[in-house]
């Protein structure tokens, strides 16, 4: 089984390269993500939401921390570069919490940042 660590910076590589089966390579098939934007969403509904309003992402990983008391769970924490469809570019710095079943596949996602420059920016895109 791979570690947290490289699950994690698998799927970033992947966000990153806007590649969907990648992405869900490293997800349990039923897992779901917590969005500000969606709420919660299943992960196979999630992302191609994501990857159709995209053009272009550019992910720098700063952190990748897991959980001190042994639990299922990590954090990523990277700064997000993002390109939308209508030419709109976003930066922000967000945190994802990740928990992960029994065969260290993410079973669910909780994206954390804060929204209010990025409506400010561009509005709501999932709209």
């Amino acid at each position: 089984m791979k570690s947290y660590e490289q699950t994690i910076k698998e799927y970033m590589r992947a966000l990153d390269s806007s590649n969907l089966e990648e992405i869900l390579a490293n997800f349990a098939s039923n897992a779901m993500v917590r969005s500000p934007f969606l709420g919660k969403i299943s992960a196979k509904e999630f992302f191609p939401k994501v990857l159709e309003s995209s053009i272009a992402a550019d992910i720098t990983v700063f952190d990748i921390l897991t959980s001190v008391d042994r639990k299922q769970r990590a954090v990523g924490y990277f700064n997000y570069d993002w390109t939308l469809k209508d030419g709109n570019k976003v930066t922000f710095d967000c945190a994802d919490i990740f928990e992960f079943d029994a065969d260290g596949r993410i079973a669910e996602m909780i994206i954390l940042y804060d929204t209010y420059p990025i409506r400010e920016q561009v509005g709501d895109k999932f709209q």
